[in-house]
Order: C-alpha cells, then sequence, then structure tokens
C-alpha cells in the first residue's frame, strides 16, 4: 500500500517550466501548492542513470536533501521505434545547446535520423513519464505512464513543450502542441503517471 500523502504543499523537483505547469493544472483540483525547484534555487542534479525510475530517483531525493521537504520529481522523454527506442532518457540532452536547450533543434535531429534510415511509416513513438515521491526520511513512491502516438513533419501547434509539435498521439488527428492544456492533460503520458499516483498516495 502505498504513503499517503497529507501536506498542502508540495515541491516539485524541475527547473522545466512547461512541466511545472503542467503539473500546476494536475494538482489544482486537489489544493495542492506547488513550489518549483528554481524558486528553492535549487541546483539541478546530475542525471547518471540510463533509466527513467533512476533518474527521477536523483531528482527527487536531492531536492529532499536540500530542502528537507517532500518532494515530487518527473523524468520523462520520447522513444522512437525507428531510432530503437532513442532519444529516450536522453530526450532532453539531444535539445541541450550553450544557450539552453532548443527542442526545435532536436525534433529536426530526430526526422532527421529517420529519414537517413529511411524509416517506414507509420514512425510510431512513445511518451514516457516516471513520477518518484520522495519524503525526508528516504521513502519513495513510483508511478509511471505513457501514451502511444506516431510523429509528423513538420511540426504543428504553439502549445505544450518539448516533442509535443512532432507527436500526435493515437487515436487523434492533431499533436500534443496542438491540444489545449486540458484536452493535453486528460490523455498524456504525465497525467496517466498522475493518475496512479494521486490513486496511490492522494486517494
Amino acid at each position: 500500500m502505498s504513503r499517503k500523502f497529507t501536506l498542502d504543499r508540495l515541491l516539485v523537483a524541475t527547473h522545466n517550466a512547461g512541466k511545472l505547469e503542467e503539473m500546476h493544472h494536475l494538482f489544482q483540483p486537489l489544493g495542492v501548492n506547488i513550489t518549483g525547484a528554481a524558486e528553492m534555487n535549487l541546483a539541478e542534479p546530475e542525471e547518471t542513470e540510463n533509466t527513467f525510475i533512476g533518474n527521477a530517483r536523483i531528482k527527487a531525493h536531492a531536492a529532499v536533501k536540500a530542502t528537507g521537504l517532500p518532494a515530487l520529481s518527473d523524468d520523462s522523454g520520447i522513444q522512437v521505434d525507428g531510432l530503437d527506442g532513442a532519444p529516450g532518457v536522453y530526450t532532453a540532452d539531444w535539445a541541450e545547446t550553450p544557450n539552453g536547450r532548443d527542442f526545435i533543434m532536436a525534433m529536426t535531429k530526430t526526422h532527421n535520423l529517420l529519414e537517413e534510415r529511411n524509416a517506414p511509416h507509420p514512425r510510431t513513438a512513445r511518451f514516457c513519464s516516471t513520477l518518484v515521491l520522495a519524503w525526508p526520511d528516504g521513502h519513495d513512491e513510483v508511478f509511471e505512464g505513457t501514451v502511444e502516438g506516431t510523429l509528423v513533419w513538420p511540426m504543428r501547434g504553439k502549445q505544450g513543450h518539448g516533442y509535443d509539435p512532432m507527436f500526435m498521439p493515437v487515436g487523434h488527428d492533431v499533436t500534443f502542441a496542438e491540444m489545449d492544456h486540458d484536452a493535453k492533460n486528460l490523455i498524456s503520458h504525465r497525467a496517466r503517471a498522475f493518475e496512479k499516483l494521486i490513486a496511490g498516495c492522494f486517494g
């Protein structure tokens, strides 16, 4: 049985403004106030694991150690079947530049690699999200969610963040970046992991 979270404030261990905005939307109905890592002036820990769970644990426990507060972290990414599952846990790394993350560059790289491989259509992929909720005594709970889809090109839509403009979820004819927040939050990988988190720790 999962440990229950009983506080009205939760630290979310991310510096990603897009993820933080999604968390605000998801937690709003629960009356839980969200604080991001940047607001607490927390450093970003080095993500040295090769799994979503491993990196999510690093981020959650680092935030707990720095603040003494329970912390929720998310490690997520996109797995492209035509690239043998890449970029996967290295999704953010593909977007890194000296001036910050450039996901247009990362999506262009992904498309070009698929073209070089003559990858067949539809070009299937999935978004994966792993949430880790950690407490100061070292205990943590892990929740995972995925959503299947196909990649489109050229990119479409201005909403969302990351790879959203080229990802079209199964059963829809629009990309995540063409959906409004409420529509995306009903079906996204993070929303599916979040549903499990709520059932386990807030239900």
